[in-house]
């Protein structure tokens, strides 16, 4: 009986390490391919929890905000702020997401940008922003006939630069994102680590 329990279990975990190889083989060969051109065309995030940007400045052009009900995930929070943008220039982006794996152990997948990112047609949804905030040519509009005035606007801007954001988004979308200078690398961490804001 026990003989044939450590079997089982043995071939459990020679799956799942196979499984998990070839995963990463697949992220170093998409890693490599966007490596070499730099960038790609709508691209979308979501559907897997929560995941953080934080950047040193953003400048952004056709910027629009609006409130959104629903979920966008698996996220517990339902409520969250939507931001679009016609065109984006990112400086000291840091995207990172934290994974846990069936051993229950946590890594976070990070992408460092050390040069600037360009963005168009950038979609987010984010649950939590900090950053400061400078805002051009601000205007505030009703966004349909419904009378419930905590979704029925919408904030339009012309131009807007943000520095030192902090963001936990559940879905991002960009039409075209260049993003040059990228690394990309995996931590392991421990399970208070896990889903706390980065050091770097």
């Amino acid at each position: 009986m026990d003989e044939r329990i450590n079997r089982i279990g043995f071939i459990i975990k020679k799956k799942f390490l196979i499984s998990l190889l070839i995963g990463f083989m697949l992220l170093g060969t998409f890693i490599g391919s966007f490596g070499f051109t730099s960038t790609m065309f709508v691209l979308p995030i979501g559907g897997i929890g929560d995941f953080h940007v934080t950047f040193d400045k953003l400048e952004g052009k056709g910027f629009s905000m609006s409130p959104r009900f629903g979920r966008s995930d698996d996220s517990t929070d339902d409520t969250s702020i939507r931001s679009s943008f016609q065109s984006v220039t990112i400086y000291g982006l840091h995207l990172y997401k934290d994974f846990k794996l069936p051993t229950g152990e946590w890594i976070r997948v990070n992408i460092h940008a050390n040069q600037p990112t360009e963005i168009e047609g950038l979609i987010q949804d984010a649950r939590f922003i900090e950053a400061n905030l400078q805002l051009d040519g601000m205007a505030m509009n009703q966004s349909s006939e419904d009378t419930d005035v905590l979704t029925n606007w919408i904030q339009n801007e012309q131009t807007v630069t943000i520095t030192n954001g902090e963001m936990v988004t559940d879905y991002l979308f960009q039409n075209m994102i260049t993003l040059n200078g990228a690394e990309f690398s995996i931590e392991m961490l421990s399970e208070y680590q896990a889903n706390e804001p980065s050091a770097s």
